[in-house]
């Protein structure tokens, strides 16, 4: 599970002596022990890498919309901090699907739902999120959706 994958990578970090990693790792742990207590779960649940990557992905846009305002703010140390944060976090996140295998699985929904038009797209989105949601930035996913049903 990545949350396990985390602790280990942050006793690593420590015992490595790497204060930046263990600062990133810690506000990670932290946003995922936010999270749990949101869901009022208090511990994890039994398979909870959705949850997890949720928390990683909002993390990372948060991240880069601070390298944004960091920029143009012309602070670069404060981005190549940022910068450095999301290396961190996303060696945590499972591999991306590629566009085309995300258009295939588009496709392949789709065909099993039997969307034909833009009114469709909610459920060809929710069957999508279902089944490739750790794997599938949703923003991206969405435009390929309504391009492939509008076409």
């Amino acid at each position: 599970m990545i949350r396990d994958d985390i602790q280990q990578a942050l006793v690593a970090a420590m015992k490595a002596r790497d204060s930046a990693t263990v600062g990133a790792l810690r506000l990670v742990s932290s946003a995922i022990k936010n999270r749990d207590i949101e869901a009022r779960t208090g511990q994890a649940p039994a398979d909870d890498d959705l949850l997890v990557v949720e928390v990683l992905n909002k993390m990372v846009k948060q991240r880069r919309e601070s390298i944004e305002m960091y920029d143009k703010g012309g602070r670069p140390e404060l981005a190549a901090a940022e910068a450095a944060e999301v290396a961190v976090i996303e060696a945590f996140l499972p591999q991306r699907l590629t566009d085309q295998e995300t258009v295939m699985a588009i496709d392949a929904i789709k065909a099993e739902l039997g969307a034909t038009g833009l009114k469709d797209m909610g459920r060809v989105m929710a069957e999508l999120k279902t089944r490739h949601a750790t794997s599938l930035d949703m923003s991206k996913a969405s435009a390929l959706v309504k391009a492939r049903l509008a076409g």
